[in-house]
């Protein structure tokens, strides 16, 4: 079945003795046996709960995989892949990355022992050459935040078999609509789930995606072990959003792609990073390989001033962190999502003080665009 189509279902089938067609919010702790040393399948919410696995279920159905797992948000699903590795173990890191990623990677579990390299995991031949006797995996960002490089995926999972990698990718930017690491090569697929997956700004939630029994196996002894799962109501929440995946996706995207136009045209903007612009570095790759460009836009204005401006001005675009929700927010990375990232990195990296990173929204493009043109002229002598 196709993307659209699986997302729409989710659930559908697991109520086959009510005949219920929304998944049921099975708010409880415990689970009742049957007898002695029976189990329904089911004993205590942490182990396991029916409203959560439907949304596993989902997850590993649109992503192509064996299983899927739920976290209490993106950065415990990550956390709880950190555990798969042992003191010693060295990872190749997407450089740009989002700055919780990065904090926790530097600030955590450097003192556990792991050790990472940040790399431009647009360069295959750069990952390479970060290779170490003992690099256990490759953490990438499909669509890196903010700057929005494009990661070949299919070339970076050849490389990751070539030396016993795992290929470990955050695809929060893109969702399984747009790209499915899975049939490009990946082992594993992670997302902040309250962005695009859960679309509405409402819940927080993180979703890892596993494509080998074997390893899932091991996924799920920490999942259970660690025990930062999703609760039910949030459960239930992620699932009503990704039966609409598809349809906000296009929407979204669509809308991205007027903006990211008219901000190129703009005098006061003098970078657009959008992968849906011809001349963008990673717009073959992703018209290749996926399905659309996202709807996620950073840009550089031309003035420190503008910064401002554009933040506290918007009347339609609300000036917020995160993304992916069916509202557009806009904010600013140096200071806000990526600030526990040294300056002199962020400075190297691109992630300066004129830069603004915009997620897109369901509303009507010429609002938007109108929104924008109102906010660059805001205070301006008449």
């Amino acid at each position: 079945m196709k993307v659209a189509t699986t997302a729409a279902h989710i659930g559908l089938q697991r109520e086959s003795r009510t005949g219920a067609v929304t998944v049921p919010i099975y708010q409880t702790a415990t689970f009742r046996h049957p007898g002695l040393g029976q189990s329904t399948g089911y004993d205590y919410s942490r182990s396991g709960n029916p409203t959560r696995q439907a949304l596993e279920e989902g997850l590993a159905q649109l992503e192509g995989g064996c299983r899927g797992f739920a976290y209490a948000s993106g950065m415990a699903a990550i956390t709880s892949l950190m555990f798969l590795f042992s003191q010693g173990d060295h990872l190749i890191v997407t450089e740009d990355l989002y700055g919780g990623s990065y904090r926790l990677f530097e600030k955590t579990f450097l003192q556990f022992g792991l050790t990472f390299s940040y790399v431009d995991t647009s360069d295959v031949a750069a990952v390479e050459a970060a290779i170490r006797p003992n690099t256990k995996a490759l953490f990438v960002e499909s669509l890196t935040n903010p700057l929005l490089k494009v990661a070949d995926i299919a070339a970076l999972s050849a490389l990751c078999k070539k030396h016993s990698l795992l290929h470990i990718v955050d695809n929060t930017f893109l969702t399984p609509y747009l790209l499915r690491s899975f049939d490009l090569g990946a082992d594993i697929t992670v997302y902040s789930g309250s962005k695009y997956l859960a679309g509405h700004n409402d819940t927080v939630c993180g979703l890892v995606a596993v494509k080998d029994p074997a390893l899932a196996e091991k996924v799920y002894f920490h999942q259970n072990g660690i025990g930062a799962v999703l609760g039910p109501q949030d459960s239930f929440l992620t699932i009503r959003g990704m039966k609409t995946l598809t349809l906000r996706m296009e929407r979204q995207q669509e809308n991205a792609q007027a903006v990211a136009e008219w901000l190129f045209t703009h005098p006061r903007v003098g970078k657009v990073y959008y992968p849906g612009l011809p001349d963008h570095p990673g717009h073959r790759i992703l018209k290749e390989r996926g399905n659309g460009f996202g709807a996620m836009i950073a840009f550089e204005v031309t003035e420190p001033q503008l910064v401002d401006r554009l933040l506290m001005n918007t009347r339609v675009i609300s000036f917020a962190e995160s993304l992916g929700g069916v509202e557009s927010l806009i904010t600013f990375p140096q200071v806000q999502t990526h600030a526990d990232i040294e300056p002199e990195t962020l400075d190297r990296l691109g992630i300066n003080h004129l830069l603004l990173r915009l997620s897109v929204g369901i509303e009507d493009k010429d609002d938007l665009i109108a929104d924008l043109a109102q906010a660059f002229e805001e205070g301006e002598p008449a």
